[in-house]
C-alpha cells in the first residue's frame, strides 16, 4: 500500500490473537504496522509481532525490489513491534539501526545482539536525512514506554506516532475508530494523560497531513478529530455528557436497582445512560466508557467485608489510570452490614477533581419504598444539569438563578437575526428583586452592544469555576461580527430563541429590555427577566478565580515591556502605545500592565 509517493505500507494483519497484551479482548484482532520511506537512502519504520517474521520479509523485499535499506529506525521496543530485528539484521546486514540511548539498553535486554552491528545514537529533536527527506525524532518518553520517540517526515508531512493514534482491530476489517481506539487508549496509555499532553504540544507546531501509527489504519483525513479525542483523553476532559452505571449483583438486587436507577435517569433527560454488569462485560469496554461520560455511578454488595471483586478490580482499572474529572454516585448493598459505598470511596482517595453526589443509596438485601426513594433522589441530582438544559423538563421560573450573579464572569448570548453570537462579561447586576430587574453594561465597541440596541433581547449564563481557558478564548478573542464563535458546539435554545451555553454554566436568565442608559463608552441595559434556569451547583467564576486559576500565567521572565492583564499577550517595548489593541483579546492599553 502507498501512503504517499515515497512511503510504503508493510506491515501485517493478526486474525489469530484473542488477548492483546494478554489481557484486552480482540474479536477483530490486530495490525503491526511497519513502514518503508524509499528515497536515495532507505529507512524501514519499525518491526512487527514475532508470529508474522516471513510475511514481514516478503513485503519488505516486494517494496524494496532490488536495492537495500540503509537504516530500520526502532521508535518503540514493545515486542510486537520489535521482535524483528534480530532476523532483519540477519537478511539486511549492513544496515544501520537508528534508535535513542534508552532504546539500544532495551535491545540490549531483548537480543543477543551482534556487538559490531551499525548503530547511529540518535537525540531528541535529531535529524536523519535520506535525501529529499529530512526525519526529525521527538522523544515520547512514558507514551507509553520510557523509550518511545515519534518520528516526523517534514516533506511528505508525515508523523509516525508509535502507539500514539493506534487502535485495537486488524486494518482488513471496517469498524469505527472511535470505540477500539478509545479503549486501546485508555487501556495502555490512559495513565500517561500529562506525557501525551507534552507531546500534543510539540505535534502542534508540526505541520501534520498524515499520522501512521504502529496500530489500525493510516490517518489520512480529519486529522482534528483524532487529535482532538486525543487532547480529550489525555487532559481527562469527558468526552461526552452522559452517565455509566456500572453494577455487580449476586442475587439480582442490586441489579434490579441499577436497571430502575438508569431508566429514572433516561426518564429525567439524561442525554446517554450505559449500563455495564461488571462480572460479564468486557472489563476494558467499561472503563473506556468510564472515561468517555461526564458521570459515573457505581453499585455494588459488601462481600467478605470488602467489595465484590469486580467492583474492586474495576475501581483498580480507573484509578491507576488516573480517573477525574467526573461526577461520581454510590449505592450499596448489605443484608447485615452494607459497607461498601464507604469502601468506594476511600479508593479514590488520591484521585484528584471528583465530585461525588450528596445522595448514596443504601440497600438492605432487596428494594424497598425508602430505597427507591433514595433512587429517585439520586436520579434527580444526577440529571438536574440535563433537565435544566431540556426546553420540557426544565423548571422555567427558578428565580434563584438570580442568586448567582455575582462580581462573576458571564457570556451575553444574541442573535442578529442571521446568526448567533457570545461574548464575555463581567458587569452583571441584580438590580430589583420586585419585578426582577437585571442591568447588563456593554461596550459600545463590542458587537453584542449593536445586536441588544436592535433586537432588545439576551441570555446570561453564569459561567461556573469549571469553565476552561478555551471558553474564554473561544467568546472573548475574537469578534462576533467576523466569526462564529458557537462553530461546532451542540445547540440549545431557551424560550426566545437565544443560544444556551451546553457546558461550564451554572446558570441561564433571558432577558428583555426594558430601559436603557447612556454611559459614553457603554451602555446600560435594565432588563426584565422572562425566562431562569439553574444547571448545577458549581460555584460562579469570579473575576478573582479567573486570575488566578484559570488564565494562564503569561511567561515575563527575562522580558521588558507590558503585558495584557485580559490574556497575557506580551508587548516587549520601553513605551506602550496608547492606541495599541491587544491582537489576541482585543483590549487596549489601559488592560496592559508594566513588566515587573
Amino acid at each position: 500500500m502507498r501512503v504517499t509517493d515515497d512511503i510504503r505500507y508493510v506491515g501485517v494483519n493478526d486474525h489469530k490473537v484473542d488477548l492483546f497484551e494478554g489481557q484486552y479482548v480482540v474479536p477483530n484482532g490486530m495490525a503491526y504496522n511497519s513502514y518503508v520511506i524509499m528515497d536515495e537512502k532507505i529507512a524501514v519504520m519499525d518491526t512487527v509481532d514475532i508470529n508474522f517474521t516471513h510475511e514481514w520479509l516478503d513485503n519488505l523485499a516486494e517494496v524494496l525490489g532490488d536495492r537495500k535499506p540503509d537504516y530500520l529506525v526502532i521508535q518503540h521496543m514493545e515486542p510486537d513491534h520489535s521482535a524483528n530485528i534480530m532476523n532483519f539484521m540477519k537478511v539486511y546486514p549492513d544496515t544501520t539501526i537508528v534508535a535513542n540511548k534508552k532504546t539500544f539498553v532495551m535491545m540490549d535486554q531483548f537480543f543477543d545482539m551482534d556487538p559490531g552491528f551499525k548503530k547511529e545514537v540518535v537525540d531528541n529533536g535529531g535529524t536523519l536525512t535520506l535525501g529529499k527527506h529530512v526525519l526529525t525524532f521527538v522523544f515520547a518518553p512514558m507514551v507509553h514506554w520510557p523509550e518511545v520517540m515519534v518520528t516526523y517526515d517534514s516533506t511528505d508531512k508525515v508523523l509516525f506516532s508509535a502507539d500514539g493514534f493506534g487502535k485495537f482491530g486488524a486494518n482488513d476489517v471496517e469498524e469505527p475508530w472511535d470505540d477500539e481506539s478509545r479503549r486501546y487508549y485508555i487501556g495502555i496509555v490512559g495513565k500517561y494523560g500529562a506525557q501525551v499532553q507534552n507531546l500534543l504540544k510539540v505535534a502542534a507546531t508540526l505541520d501534520i497531513r498524515i499520522i501512521c501509527p504502529l496500530h489500525g489504519p493510516v490517518l489520512t483525513e480529519n486529522l482534528g478529530h483524532y487529535i482532538g479525542l486525543y487532547d480529550k483523553w489525555s487532559s481527562y476532559t469527558p468526552e461526552e455528557e452522559g452517565i455509566v452505571v456500572a453494577y455487580t449483583s449476586v442475587y439480582g438486587h442490586t441489579k434490579a436497582a441499577a436497571e430502575q436507577l438508569a431508566e429514572m435517569l433516561r426518564e429525567n433527560g439524561a442525554p446517554k445512560v450505559v449500563v455495564h454488569d461488571l462480572a460479564r462485560t468486557d472489563m476494558a469496554l467499561a472503563v473506556a466508557d468510564a472515561f468517555r461520560y461526564s458521570k459515573l455511578v457505581l453499585a455494588t454488595t459488601t462481600y467478605n467485608a470488602e467489595l465484590f471483586p469486580f467492583m474492586r478490580q474495576f475501581i483498580d482499572h480507573l484509578t491507576e489510570r488516573n480517573f477525574q474529572n467526573r461526577t461520581v454516585a454510590f449505592i450499596e448493598n448489605g443484608t447485615w452490614s452494607p459497607l461498601a459505598n464507604k469502601l468506594m470511596k476511600e479508593k479514590f482517595a488520591n484521585s484528584k477533581n471528583l465530585t461525588f453526589i450528596n445522595t448514596c443509596v443504601t440497600i438492605r438485601s432487596a428494594l424497598k419504598k425508602d430505597s427507591k426513594e433514595a433512587l429517585a433522589k439520586m436520579a434527580d441530582e444526577l440529571t438536574k444539569d440535563y433537565k435544566a438544559l431540556s426546553p420540557d423538563k426544565a423548571d422555567k421560573n427558578d428565580m434563584t438563578a438570580l442568586f448567582r450573579i455575582g462580581y462573576g464572569l458571564y457570556v451575553v448570548t444574541t442573535n442578529d437575526g442571521k446568526k448567533d453570537n457570545g461574548m464575555i462579561c463581567n458587569t452583571v447586576t441584580q438590580l430589583t428583586d420586585s419585578p426582577n430587574r437585571i442591568g447588563v453594561n456593554i461596550n459600545k465597541q463590542n458587537y453584542t452592544y449593536h445586536v441588544i440596541k436592535q433586537t432588545g433581547k439576551l441570555n446570561i449564563n453564569c459561567l461556573s469555576v469549571e469553565a476552561p481557558f478555551s471558553v474564554f478564548q473561544q467568546y472573548g478573542f475574537q469578534s462576533g461580527r467576523t466569526a462564529d464563535k458557537f462553530a461546532g458546539e451542540e445547540v440549545l435554545r431557551s424560550d426566545n430563541g437565544l443560544r444556551i451555553l451546553p457546558h461550564y454554566i451554572n446558570a441561564m436568565m433571558s432577558l428583555e429590555v426594558e430601559s436603557y442608559v447612556d454611559l459614553d463608552t457603554h451602555g446600560m441595559f435594565i432588563c426584565t427577566v422572562t425566562e431562569a434556569r439553574v444547571m448545577s451547583d458549581k460555584d460562579t467564576m469570579t473575576y478573582t478565580y479567573y486570575q488566578k486559576n484559570v488564565k494562564p500565567k503569561p511567561e515575563t521572565k527575562g522580558k521588558k515591556g507590558w503585558v495584557c492583564t485580559v490574556c497575557g499577550y506580551i508587548y516587549e517595548g520601553e513605551e506602550l502605545p496608547p492606541d495599541f489593541v491587544c491582537p489576541i483579546c482585543k483590549h487596549g492599553a489601559a488592560d496592559f500592565e508594566p513588566i515587573k
